[in-house]
């Protein structure tokens, strides 16, 4: 018997949820509420690359050995330091008879629930595969269950382009609901260049804010977002260091934030983020190398009157949401374009 939640596919520890199972069948049979795809990319946490990038020294060969080790071992792709996983895009091969997802065999889709429960297992070796990207082109089969979630692709999009923007797309939705919930706030956007980050200052200006700031750490990324007129203000600043960050996000928009979104991809911007954010603020975490009890022990130790959410990439509508944002905003297309066309020139 199948469980909606994936409880049949956990191999240990016993009575755990996939995400926090240790292992998982990673079985092609599908039972009868599951769904099988055909992979054709993974798109690996923004965090989890650049851990296992930074780990093995930017060595190709060394982080793809590293990949197809963690997955044939945990029958799924998490990442033990990280803990975050990825999302792919695949055909679907098989569907059951009672699945409720509404997937058809031959459907291009992307799922939009984390790697880090979906069970998968890879039959090419990653051959394709440099080691050098987020996006990793791959063979073998992926399981979604009944409580999983998958978009079909659009026809008229490149499908690395809507898989760069569907890897992310709860950022911008979550953004749009917080900044609706000011009267006029002002926002800042940690990492405001990147994906996460630009698609959540184009969901900031549209939900009412008065002003946007984009952070970024170095300057052909300040250059980038300039250029792309995303942001009212850009702003350099290592969001590592707590007094420079809030006093960059303070200057850029006249005093601290209303809203703070966090789409950083190392660890240790808890604090920063915190201080540049005014008392009565929210502080959105939107990013898998935060560390959530250094979040809430640093607010207590800076007592800061601020909500924090973590973001947990679902929110009702928010495939369609990002899609229509990057169809939309010239600006957000160009810094997608320009991101993906460096991916493919390295």
């Amino acid at each position: 018997m199948t469980s909606p939640v994936g409880l049949h596919r956990v191999i240990e520890p016993a009575g755990v949820l996939p995400q926090a199972a240790t292992k998982l069948n990673n079985s092609a049979e599908i039972g009868a509420d599951e769904v099988r795809i055909s992979i054709e990319r993974l798109n690996l946490d923004a965090a989890s690359f650049r851990q296992l990038a930074t780990k093995h020294a930017g060595a190709g060969a060394a982080v793809k050995a590293e990949v197809l080790a963690i997955i044939e071992a945990r029958g799924k792709m998490q990442n033990p330091v990280t803990g975050s996983g990825g999302m792919l895009i695949g055909t679907v091969d098989a569907v059951g008879p009672d699945s409720p997802l509404g997937l058809a065999v031959g459907d291009h889709v992307a799922t939009l629930v984390s790697l880090t429960l979906t069970p998968l297992a890879i039959t090419d070796g990653l051959e394709r595969w440099d080691g050098r990207s987020e996006q990793v082109p791959a063979a073998g089969h992926a399981i979604l269950f009944a409580r999983s979630i998958a978009a079909v692709l659009p026809a008229d999009l490149d499908p690395e382009l809507s898989l760069a923007v569907l890897d992310v797309c709860g950022a911008p939705a979550l953004t749009a609901r917080v900044v609706g919930g000011y009267d006029k706030p002002k926002v800042a956007v940690i990492g405001g260049a990147g994906k996460s980050g630009s698609l959540s200052l184009a969901a900031a200006r549209r939900a009412g804010a008065a002003r946007t700031v984009g952070i970024v750490p170095v300057t052909h990324e300040a250059d980038r977002l300039r250029d792309a007129a995303l942001a009212d203000e850009v702003a350099l600043a290592d969001a590592r260091n707590p007094v420079a960050l809030a006093e960059a996000v303070t200057k850029a928009l006249g005093g601290p934030a209303d809203v703070t979104v966090v789409c950083v991809d190392v660890p240790g911007c808890e604090h920063g983020a915190i201080l540049a954010t005014a008392d009565g603020g929210t502080v959105i975490f939107f990013s898998m190398a935060t560390s959530f009890a250094a979040a809430a022990l640093g607010a207590e130790g800076l007592a800061a009157d601020v909500t924090m959410l973590i973001g947990n990439g679902y929110v009702p509508g928010h495939a369609a949401y990002a899609m229509e944002l990057l169809r939309s905003d010239s600006a957000v297309r160009s810094l997608f374009d320009a991101r993906l066309a460096a991916e493919g020139a390295n």
